[in-house]
Formats: structure tokens, sequence, C-alpha cells
């Protein structure tokens, strides 16, 4: 297990519309891994994922992203150091090419074709989809392009929120083996957000288990077979309320 952190969190709280959502938030997820995080609706893991890419700031605590302080980023250099793809896969009007260039669009830069056909094949599309309509694509098509385009910016780290739930079991293992491909491929840290307990123990490394806003238990993956809290002990047998 590597012990260099990819993001870190020291005593992070996070509150919104005077509710607190995350509650001393402090651990890390190890560089060159996939980390699941697996909990109850509300539990924050979605929050915990907009305090990575900077869509929203912690009331107090620190972020460090590659360690460096997340407040030290700009907008741009954090969207591309931290990438996110999420369950929706949610498109622009047009052909594939133009939601490829989504990315570069942003930054005043165009992507070259042949830089869009190999995100394609990284991803397992075919390159002659390039300009078909993205409306025309199917569930598994959308989440593979949603992917190759946060792998546009090279990202370091790729946040992944409940990519596969709204997905058919085929369509599901598809993402899960291209996940592990490019994690493998490129070294990049994965944080993956799954309801899914058998696929957080099978696809992850490292997990977190988080309820009520707070970090309850962490360790390699295993532990969703023997955890020692009890309330996670609950909640992996589904009796947690």
């Amino acid at each position: 297990m590597s012990t260099q952190a990819a993001i870190r969190f020291e005593n992070v709280f996070y509150s919104m519309r005077g509710d607190t959502i995350l509650k001393n938030i402090t651990g890390m997820f190890p560089e060159g891994q996939i980390t699941t995080i697996v909990g109850p609706s509300g539990a924050g893991k979605s929050t915990l994922f907009k305090l990575c890419n900077g869509l929203q700031s912690p009331d107090a605590g620190e972020i460090m992203i590659s360690d460096k302080p997340i407040v030290d980023y700009e907008p741009i250099e954090l969207r591309r150091h931290v990438g996110i793809a999420l369950q929706q896969a949610t498109m622009i009007r047009g052909d594939v090419m133009e939601n490829l260039n989504l990315p570069q669009q942003l930054q005043g830069k165009q992507i070259t074709e042949q830089r869009a056909k190999e995100l394609l094949e990284v991803v397992g599309l075919k390159q002659d989809i390039l300009h078909r309509d993205s409306k025309d694509l199917s569930g598994g098509q959308r989440q593979k392009l949603s992917i190759a385009r946060t792998l546009v910016n090279y990202p370091k780290i790729l946040l992944l929120d409940e990519i596969t739930s709204s997905l058919d079991r085929v369509s599901q293992q598809d993402i899960e083996h291209l996940i592990q491909k490019i994690n493998k491929k490129y070294g990049t840290t994965m944080v993956w957000i799954t309801h899914n307990l058998e696929q957080a123990l099978t696809i992850g490394n490292y997990t977190w288990v988080m309820m009520e806003g707070e970090v309850v238990e962490t360790g390699e993956s295993s532990l969703l077979k023997d955890p020692k809290d009890k309330r996670v002990k609950q909640f992996v047998k589904g009796e947690f309320e």
C-alpha cells in the first residue's frame, strides 16, 4: 500500500445553511491506488468530492492535493490535476468530438483529432463514433466518453461518483475493467464513491466508510469483510438506518 498521499485531509469541517455536513475529516487517499468510499445516503460522500476539486471550500481544516494546500491552486490548475466523472455522464449538444473538446475549449484551446481518437481507444470506444451525435450513444458509451473527457487534461487524480449505478451489469463490468486499466497504465489515483459493497471490495485497494458526515473506518478494502466498528458491521449487513 502506497503511503504517499494524493489527497490529505486534516480536521476538515463543512456546513451548509447551519447544518454540519462534514465533521472533523482526517485521513488520506493513497497515491496511485483505487480508494472506494461507501456509506449510507447523506453521509457526506459527494460533498467531500466537491471540496476536493474546489467546488466548495471547507469551513475549517486543511486539504492537501499532492502535498500542496488546495488553496494555493488556481481553479483551472486544480481541475486539470483533479478530474471528476459523475453518475449522469452529462453530454453537451453536439458530437463526440465536441464533447471531448470541452475541457480544452474552456481553456481557449482545441483538441486534435489524433488525440481524440487516442482517448477513445483508451476507454474502449471505436474511433468511428468520433463524429456521432452524443445523444445517440448508449448509457455505457456515454459513461466511457465522460471518463475519456476527464482524461483530456492528464489528471493525476480522478474522482468517480457512482459512475456505474445506472448501468446494466455488462456495462458496469466494462467500466470497472476500464478504471482498473487506467489506474495500472497511468498510475492515476482513483477515488470511487459507490453504493455497491461488492464493487467497493473487489475494485478498491483501500476503503473509507462514511456515516453522518464522519469517517468511521478506513483501511484495506478487505475491512468490508470483517469491520471493527459496530455501525459499519450493521451497514455491511444492511441493518444500518
